[in-house]
């Protein structure tokens, strides 16, 4: 009996090519039936990172406020990026907006947090995209490698699309 997929969560670092894997989630959507989730992590900040920002922002509330807009910003712009998806995919997909069950975003380290969330969830899949960077992470970026890697279900990684030359 061959495998079904109920449940897709669909992970974005809001890059260009992450909004091109959504296609991919969206698609499996359509043929298997199944929900998504969309997640996207805000990378908790290193020891380092807290330091200066504690030695640049004295104020306890004005860092709290800092911390609180890098998620509001994120989430702004997960909104901007499925409403304009939605708004130039083909009138007769539309309907397939309802697939999306939930859309959160976290802050947390991102593999972690991604094979967490997709054990809590119950899912069947995971559909990300990979993200170039530099000569170290030539075919997959680190967090697309390391959850494929030890990821227990299928996990789909969509490769950037090759860019158009004119």
């Amino acid at each position: 009996m061959l495998p079904q997929v109920n449940k897709i969560l669909y992970c974005t670092d809001l890059s260009k090519n992450a909004s091109y894997a959504f296609q991919y989630a969206v698609y499996l959507a359509r043929q298997t039936g199944a929900d998504i989730h969309v997640l996207s992590v805000v990378e908790q900040l290193s020891g380092d990172e807290k330091l200066t920002l504690q030695s640049y922002i004295l104020n306890q509330s004005s860092r709290e406020e800092f911390l609180h807009q890098r998620l509001n910003h994120a989430r702004e712009q997960l909104q901007q990026r499925q409403d304009y998806f939605w708004e130039v995919i083909a009138p007769s997909e539309k309907a397939l907006r309802s697939k999306i069950v939930g859309c959160e975003v976290v802050e947390g380290y991102p593999v972690q947090t991604i094979l967490r969330r997709s054990r809590e969830l119950g899912c069947d899949l995971i559909v990300m995209g990979a993200h170039e960077k530099g000569w170290l992470h030539t075919l997959l970026g680190s967090v697309a490698k390391n959850v494929l890697r030890e990821s227990r279900i299928p996990t789909l990684i969509v490769p950037r699309p090759e860019k158009k030359t004119s």
